[in-house]
Protein backbone atom coordinates (compact mmCIF):
# COMPACT_ATOMS: atom_id res chain seq x y z
CA UNK A 1 0.00 0.00 0.00
CA UNK A 2 1.46 3.34 -1.08
CA UNK A 3 0.40 6.94 -0.78
CA UNK A 4 1.39 7.58 -4.40
CA UNK A 5 2.24 5.31 -7.31
CA UNK A 6 3.91 7.02 -10.26
CA UNK A 7 3.86 5.23 -13.60
CA UNK A 8 6.78 6.24 -15.78
CA UNK A 9 10.41 6.97 -14.86
CA UNK A 10 11.02 9.69 -17.40
CA UNK A 11 12.01 13.22 -16.35
CA UNK A 12 8.40 14.03 -15.37
CA UNK A 13 7.95 10.90 -13.28
CA UNK A 14 11.33 11.40 -11.62
CA UNK A 15 10.53 15.02 -10.79
CA UNK A 16 7.21 13.93 -9.24
CA UNK A 17 9.03 11.25 -7.24
CA UNK A 18 11.48 13.82 -5.87
CA UNK A 19 8.56 15.95 -4.65
CA UNK A 20 6.88 12.94 -3.05
CA UNK A 21 10.09 11.85 -1.31
CA UNK A 22 10.81 15.30 0.09
CA UNK A 23 7.25 15.45 1.45
CA UNK A 24 7.93 12.14 3.27
CA UNK A 25 5.20 10.34 1.36
CA UNK A 26 5.25 6.60 0.76
CA UNK A 27 5.73 6.33 -3.01
CA UNK A 28 7.07 4.07 -5.74
CA UNK A 29 7.79 4.60 -9.44
CA UNK A 30 7.16 1.81 -11.94
CA UNK A 31 8.58 1.74 -15.44
CA UNK A 32 8.44 -1.06 -17.97
CA UNK A 33 11.92 -0.13 -19.19
CA UNK A 34 14.95 1.79 -17.97
CA UNK A 35 14.89 5.28 -16.49
CA UNK A 36 14.25 8.02 -19.07
CA UNK A 37 13.77 5.27 -21.66
CA UNK A 38 12.47 7.67 -24.31
CA UNK A 39 15.72 9.65 -24.18
CA UNK A 40 17.66 6.38 -24.25
CA UNK A 41 15.89 5.61 -27.54
CA UNK A 42 16.61 8.99 -29.11
CA UNK A 43 19.18 9.08 -31.93
CA UNK A 44 22.64 8.37 -30.53
CA UNK A 45 24.14 11.71 -31.62
CA UNK A 46 21.15 13.88 -30.75
CA UNK A 47 21.57 17.29 -29.15
CA UNK A 48 18.61 18.84 -27.33
CA UNK A 49 17.10 22.06 -28.61
CA UNK A 50 16.55 23.33 -25.08
CA UNK A 51 19.26 24.44 -22.67
CA UNK A 52 20.42 22.18 -19.85
CA UNK A 53 18.96 24.17 -16.94
CA UNK A 54 15.46 23.69 -18.32
CA UNK A 55 15.86 19.90 -17.95
CA UNK A 56 16.92 20.09 -14.32
CA UNK A 57 14.91 18.36 -11.61
CA UNK A 58 15.05 18.58 -7.82
CA UNK A 59 17.44 21.56 -7.87
CA UNK A 60 20.25 19.31 -9.09
CA UNK A 61 22.47 21.40 -11.41
CA UNK A 62 22.84 20.04 -14.93
CA UNK A 63 26.31 21.06 -16.09
CA UNK A 64 27.13 20.44 -19.76
CA UNK A 65 29.99 21.20 -22.13
CA UNK A 66 27.83 23.62 -24.12
CA UNK A 67 24.44 25.23 -23.47
CA UNK A 68 22.48 22.50 -25.23
CA UNK A 69 23.05 19.02 -23.79
CA UNK A 70 23.66 15.86 -25.74
CA UNK A 71 21.69 12.65 -25.31
CA UNK A 72 24.63 11.07 -23.43
CA UNK A 73 24.97 14.01 -21.04
CA UNK A 74 21.26 13.92 -20.34
CA UNK A 75 21.24 10.19 -19.60
CA UNK A 76 24.24 10.66 -17.29
CA UNK A 77 22.46 13.49 -15.48
CA UNK A 78 19.24 11.63 -14.74
CA UNK A 79 21.11 8.50 -13.58
CA UNK A 80 23.13 10.61 -11.14
CA UNK A 81 20.00 12.29 -9.78
CA UNK A 82 18.36 8.91 -9.14
CA UNK A 83 21.54 7.62 -7.45
CA UNK A 84 22.06 10.73 -5.33
CA UNK A 85 18.45 10.81 -4.17
CA UNK A 86 18.02 7.06 -3.75
CA UNK A 87 14.62 7.19 -5.44
CA UNK A 88 12.31 4.21 -5.00
CA UNK A 89 12.03 2.96 -8.57
CA UNK A 90 11.08 -0.48 -9.90
CA UNK A 91 12.50 -0.77 -13.43
CA UNK A 92 11.48 -3.31 -16.05
CA UNK A 93 8.23 -3.60 -14.13
CA UNK A 94 5.19 -3.05 -16.32
CA UNK A 95 1.84 -1.89 -14.98
CA UNK A 96 -0.60 -4.06 -16.92
CA UNK A 97 -3.88 -2.84 -15.43
CA UNK A 98 -5.37 -0.34 -13.00
CA UNK A 99 -8.72 -0.54 -11.23
CA UNK A 100 -10.28 1.61 -8.54
CA UNK A 101 -12.27 0.30 -5.59
CA UNK A 102 -13.80 3.02 -3.42
CA UNK A 103 -10.87 5.29 -2.55
CA UNK A 104 -8.05 2.91 -3.49
CA UNK A 105 -6.38 2.17 -6.79
CA UNK A 106 -5.20 -1.37 -7.41
CA UNK A 107 -2.43 -1.98 -9.93
CA UNK A 108 -1.16 -5.23 -11.42
CA UNK A 109 2.56 -5.12 -12.11
CA UNK A 110 4.61 -7.70 -13.99
CA UNK A 111 8.35 -8.18 -14.27
CA UNK A 112 10.41 -11.14 -15.46
CA UNK A 113 10.15 -12.84 -12.08
CA UNK A 114 6.64 -12.18 -10.81
CA UNK A 115 3.22 -10.63 -11.09
CA UNK A 116 2.10 -8.62 -8.06
CA UNK A 117 -0.66 -6.27 -6.98
CA UNK A 118 -0.13 -2.87 -5.39
CA UNK A 119 -2.50 -0.32 -3.91
CA UNK A 120 -2.30 3.47 -3.75
CA UNK A 121 -4.40 6.42 -2.71
CA UNK A 122 -3.16 8.50 -5.65
CA UNK A 123 -1.86 7.47 -9.07
CA UNK A 124 0.24 9.76 -11.26
CA UNK A 125 0.48 8.86 -14.95
CA UNK A 126 3.78 10.05 -16.40
CA UNK A 127 3.98 7.57 -19.24
CA UNK A 128 4.95 9.90 -22.09
CA UNK A 129 4.34 8.99 -25.72
CA UNK A 130 7.51 7.63 -27.32
CA UNK A 131 6.38 4.01 -27.01
CA UNK A 132 3.45 4.65 -29.34
CA UNK A 133 4.44 5.59 -32.91
CA UNK A 134 1.82 6.72 -35.37
CA UNK A 135 1.37 3.93 -37.88
CA UNK A 136 1.15 4.21 -41.65
CA UNK A 137 -1.34 1.36 -41.71
CA UNK A 138 0.10 -0.24 -44.85
CA UNK A 139 1.32 -3.68 -45.81
CA UNK A 140 4.95 -4.33 -44.90
CA UNK A 141 5.09 -2.08 -41.85
CA UNK A 142 6.31 -5.07 -39.83
CA UNK A 143 9.24 -5.91 -42.11
CA UNK A 144 12.74 -5.99 -40.56
CA UNK A 145 14.00 -3.21 -42.84
CA UNK A 146 11.35 -0.77 -41.59
CA UNK A 147 11.30 1.09 -38.27
CA UNK A 148 9.57 3.98 -36.53
CA UNK A 149 12.78 4.69 -34.59
CA UNK A 150 15.96 6.12 -36.05
CA UNK A 151 19.14 5.58 -34.01
CA UNK A 152 22.33 6.37 -35.92
CA UNK A 153 23.69 6.76 -39.43
CA UNK A 154 26.88 4.71 -39.57
CA UNK A 155 25.31 1.29 -40.36
CA UNK A 156 23.72 2.77 -43.49
CA UNK A 157 26.89 3.96 -45.23
CA UNK A 158 26.42 3.39 -48.99
CA UNK A 159 22.89 2.09 -48.35
CA UNK A 160 19.65 3.41 -49.81
CA UNK A 161 17.58 4.84 -46.95
CA UNK A 162 14.06 6.24 -47.18
CA UNK A 163 12.71 8.68 -44.59
CA UNK A 164 8.94 9.02 -44.36
CA UNK A 165 7.97 12.38 -42.89
CA UNK A 166 9.03 16.01 -43.17
CA UNK A 167 9.29 17.35 -39.64
CA UNK A 168 12.38 18.07 -37.56
CA UNK A 169 12.99 14.42 -36.64
CA UNK A 170 12.86 13.38 -40.27
CA UNK A 171 15.12 16.26 -41.27
CA UNK A 172 17.73 15.49 -38.59
CA UNK A 173 17.81 11.84 -39.65
CA UNK A 174 18.03 12.65 -43.36
CA UNK A 175 20.93 15.07 -42.92
CA UNK A 176 22.85 12.79 -40.58
CA UNK A 177 22.43 9.84 -42.93
CA UNK A 178 23.52 11.96 -45.90
CA UNK A 179 26.68 13.08 -44.07
CA UNK A 180 27.46 9.43 -43.25
CA UNK A 181 27.33 8.46 -46.92
CA UNK A 182 23.84 7.03 -47.24
CA UNK A 183 21.71 7.61 -50.33
CA UNK A 184 18.71 9.36 -48.81
CA UNK A 185 15.17 9.76 -50.10
CA UNK A 186 12.40 11.64 -48.28
CA UNK A 187 8.70 10.90 -48.78
CA UNK A 188 6.03 13.30 -47.53
CA UNK A 189 2.30 13.47 -48.17
CA UNK A 190 2.36 17.28 -47.99
CA UNK A 191 3.54 19.77 -50.59
CA UNK A 192 6.57 20.99 -48.61
CA UNK A 193 8.49 20.40 -45.41
CA UNK A 194 6.43 20.98 -42.28
CA UNK A 195 6.16 24.59 -41.00
CA UNK A 196 7.34 23.31 -37.59
CA UNK A 197 10.71 22.26 -39.08
CA UNK A 198 13.48 23.89 -37.02
CA UNK A 199 14.47 27.12 -38.72
CA UNK A 200 18.22 26.45 -38.54
CA UNK A 201 17.82 23.03 -40.21
CA UNK A 202 15.57 24.05 -43.10
CA UNK A 203 18.15 25.91 -45.30
CA UNK A 204 20.64 23.03 -45.14
CA UNK A 205 18.00 20.44 -46.00
CA UNK A 206 16.47 22.52 -48.78
CA UNK A 207 19.91 23.07 -50.31
CA UNK A 208 20.68 19.33 -50.23
CA UNK A 209 17.39 18.65 -52.01
CA UNK A 210 17.99 21.44 -54.52
CA UNK A 211 21.42 20.08 -55.48
CA UNK A 212 20.07 16.51 -55.69
CA UNK A 213 22.11 15.10 -52.80
CA UNK A 214 18.87 14.17 -51.05
CA UNK A 215 15.83 13.15 -53.10
CA UNK A 216 12.47 14.49 -51.88
CA UNK A 217 9.07 13.25 -53.06
CA UNK A 218 6.28 15.60 -51.94
CA UNK A 219 2.55 14.98 -52.42
CA UNK A 220 3.46 11.32 -52.07
CA UNK A 221 1.67 8.66 -50.03
CA UNK A 222 3.15 5.27 -49.13
CA UNK A 223 1.02 2.44 -50.46
CA UNK A 224 3.11 -0.62 -49.61
CA UNK A 225 6.50 -1.50 -48.11
CA UNK A 226 8.56 -4.33 -49.57
CA UNK A 227 11.92 -5.77 -48.58
CA UNK A 228 13.80 -3.83 -51.27
CA UNK A 229 11.47 -0.98 -52.22
CA UNK A 230 8.57 1.25 -51.29
CA UNK A 231 5.53 1.51 -53.50
CA UNK A 232 3.96 4.97 -53.28
CA UNK A 233 1.49 7.18 -55.09
CA UNK A 234 2.78 10.61 -56.18
CA UNK A 235 0.41 13.10 -57.77
CA UNK A 236 -1.91 10.23 -58.64
CA UNK A 237 0.81 8.07 -60.23
CA UNK A 238 2.29 4.92 -58.67
CA UNK A 239 6.06 5.01 -58.22
CA UNK A 240 8.69 2.61 -56.87
CA UNK A 241 11.52 3.78 -54.61
CA UNK A 242 14.41 1.35 -54.15
CA UNK A 243 15.43 1.16 -50.50
CA UNK A 244 17.51 -0.94 -48.13
CA UNK A 245 16.08 0.59 -44.97
CA UNK A 246 13.10 2.83 -44.25
CA UNK A 247 12.34 5.00 -41.21
CA UNK A 248 8.91 6.49 -40.56
CA UNK A 249 9.29 9.76 -38.64
CA UNK A 250 5.62 10.74 -38.49
CA UNK A 251 5.14 11.29 -34.77
CA UNK A 252 3.87 9.51 -31.70
CA UNK A 253 0.86 9.58 -29.38
CA UNK A 254 0.19 9.20 -25.66
CA UNK A 255 -1.74 6.03 -24.91
CA UNK A 256 -5.14 6.46 -23.25
CA UNK A 257 -5.14 2.85 -22.02
CA UNK A 258 -5.14 3.56 -18.28
CA UNK A 259 -7.45 6.55 -18.61
CA UNK A 260 -9.94 4.35 -20.41
CA UNK A 261 -9.58 1.50 -17.91
CA UNK A 262 -10.53 3.85 -15.11
CA UNK A 263 -13.34 5.62 -16.97
CA UNK A 264 -11.71 9.05 -17.18
CA UNK A 265 -13.42 11.53 -19.51
CA UNK A 266 -11.57 11.70 -22.83
CA UNK A 267 -11.97 13.82 -25.94
CA UNK A 268 -12.62 11.22 -28.65
CA UNK A 269 -11.19 13.49 -31.35
CA UNK A 270 -7.65 13.63 -29.98
CA UNK A 271 -7.80 11.18 -27.03
CA UNK A 272 -6.77 13.89 -24.55
CA UNK A 273 -8.07 13.74 -21.00
CA UNK A 274 -10.30 16.33 -19.41
CA UNK A 275 -8.20 17.70 -16.53
CA UNK A 276 -8.35 20.30 -13.78
CA UNK A 277 -5.85 23.12 -13.39
CA UNK A 278 -3.78 20.67 -11.32
CA UNK A 279 -3.86 18.00 -14.06
CA UNK A 280 -6.26 15.79 -12.16
CA UNK A 281 -8.50 13.77 -14.46
CA UNK A 282 -12.23 13.29 -13.94
CA UNK A 283 -11.33 10.24 -11.83
CA UNK A 284 -10.61 11.50 -8.31
CA UNK A 285 -6.90 11.25 -7.36
CA UNK A 286 -5.81 10.19 -10.86
CA UNK A 287 -3.35 12.73 -12.28
CA UNK A 288 -1.78 12.82 -15.76
CA UNK A 289 1.49 14.76 -16.03
CA UNK A 290 3.63 15.57 -19.02
CA UNK A 291 2.16 14.33 -22.28
CA UNK A 292 0.36 11.40 -20.59
CA UNK A 293 -3.01 13.13 -20.74
CA UNK A 294 -2.62 14.80 -24.13
CA UNK A 295 -3.35 11.95 -26.54
CA UNK A 296 -2.33 12.90 -30.06
CA UNK A 297 -1.50 16.48 -29.02
CA UNK A 298 2.09 15.56 -28.28
CA UNK A 299 3.47 18.76 -29.80
CA UNK A 300 1.79 20.66 -26.91
CA UNK A 301 4.03 19.14 -24.23
CA UNK A 302 7.81 18.92 -23.92
CA UNK A 303 10.02 18.00 -20.97
CA UNK A 304 10.27 21.67 -20.01
CA UNK A 305 6.56 22.45 -19.70
CA UNK A 306 5.92 18.96 -18.35
CA UNK A 307 8.18 19.89 -15.43
CA UNK A 308 6.07 23.03 -14.97
CA UNK A 309 3.05 20.74 -14.64
CA UNK A 310 4.84 18.83 -11.87
CA UNK A 311 5.44 22.08 -9.99
CA UNK A 312 1.74 22.83 -10.15
CA UNK A 313 0.29 19.37 -9.48
CA UNK A 314 2.53 17.98 -6.76
CA UNK A 315 1.75 20.63 -4.08
CA UNK A 316 -1.95 19.84 -4.59
CA UNK A 317 -1.24 16.11 -4.28
CA UNK A 318 0.92 16.56 -1.17
CA UNK A 319 -1.75 18.75 0.41
CA UNK A 320 -4.13 15.80 0.41
CA UNK A 321 -1.92 13.99 2.90
CA UNK A 322 -1.61 16.87 5.39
Amino acid sequence: MFDIIIIGAGPIGLAAALKAKRANLNYIVFDKGCIVSAIANYPVNMTFFTTSERLEIGNHPFVTAIDKPTRKETLDYYRKVVDNEGLNIALYSEVTSITKNHKRFELEVENKNSKRKYQAKIVVLATGYFDNPNKLGVEGEDLPNFSHYYSEAHPYYQQKVTIIGAGSGAADAALELFKAGAKVTIIHRGSDFKPSLKYWIRPNLENRVKEGSIIAHFNTVVKRIEIDKIIAVKDGQEIEIATDQSFAQIGYFASAKFLQQLGAQIDQADMSAKMSEFYETTVDNLFALGSAGFGTRTSDVFIENGLVQVEKAMPEIIKRFT
